[in-house]
């Protein structure tokens, strides 16, 4: 008999809004695969929270700026938990924050290996999946409020990489909505996750938190409810759109 359980295939799943989404992902029913690049011990730990709610879990390794990395992670996920039935494309990288004239054409590149083509590529592969077996698939893919804010003084790169995740979501989104697949984005705001110590600003949090209108940072979980719903039968005539889950920013 065939898997009936549906299977999310999260990136960037070791840690902050992957690793939130993968838990509430499991707690709605989903055997999650979880995406990480380095920290092989912070995946296994979200795996093991995901087996707690009942559900399946594995671990796959990757990096979303190697394509050839990609096929794998897919590839693994089936082997272990089979069809893949939604994507979240949570992997990203924001570069050093500072002035556009400081940043470096290698961090621009890094940014979009990342957050640009290695989206696409996962999308790819998993409509190429979806079809293959016939599943009206779903992807949620991250994408930030710097897309509509530009981050000036921050990271305008960062900010287009978005912009571009987003164009790209409305695109595909009505292009393979004849297959029953549905692409939709979540724009979240600042958030409280280790992504700003990574960006070289750990205070970041305290020096943001008072332009944002509910004046405070969201908590990761607060995002990944935002994406499983996303993910869930409750949003099933939405596809193209991108929820802004931003504080009021």
């Amino acid at each position: 008999m065939a898997n009936t359980t549906p299977v999310v295939l999260i990136t960037g799943a070791s840690r902050g809004i992957g690793a939130a989404a993968a838990t509430l992902a499991a707690r709605d029913g989903f055997d999650v695969a979880i995406g990480y690049v380095k920290n092989e011990a912070a995946a296994q730990q979200v795996a093991e929270a995901v087996r707690r709610r009942g559900r399946k879990a594995t671990i796959v390794q990757g990096d979303v700026a190697r394509m050839e990395d990609i096929s794998r992670m897919f590839n693994q996920a089936e082997e272990q938990l089979g069809p893949i039935t939604a994507l979240v494309n949570n992997s990203g990288v924001t570069g050093h924050i500072g002035p556009f004239a400081n940043t470096t054409s290698a961090t621009i590149e890094e940014v979009f290996r990342v957050n640009v083509f290695g989206t696409m590529e996962c999308c790819r592969q998993a409509v190429e999946r979806f079809r293959s077996n016939n599943i009206p698939g779903v992807i949620v893919n991250v994408s930030s409020v710097a897309a509509r804010t530009g981050s000036p003084h921050e990271y305008i790169h960062y900010a287009a990489s978005k912009a571009a995740v987003e164009t790209f979501t409305l695109g595909l989104a009505r292009e393979v909505a004849e297959y029953g697949i549905r692409v939709c984005a979540v724009a979240p705001g600042s958030t409280l996750t280790d992504i700003h110590a990574t960006a070289g600003e750990p205070n970041r949090p305290e020096r943001v938190a008072p332009r944002i209108p509910m004046g405070r940072l969201a908590q990761p979980e607060e995002i990944a409810e935002t994406i499983t719903w996303l993910l869930s039968p409750a949003a099933s005539y939405l596809t193209g759109n991108v929820v802004h889950c931003s504080g009021g920013v």
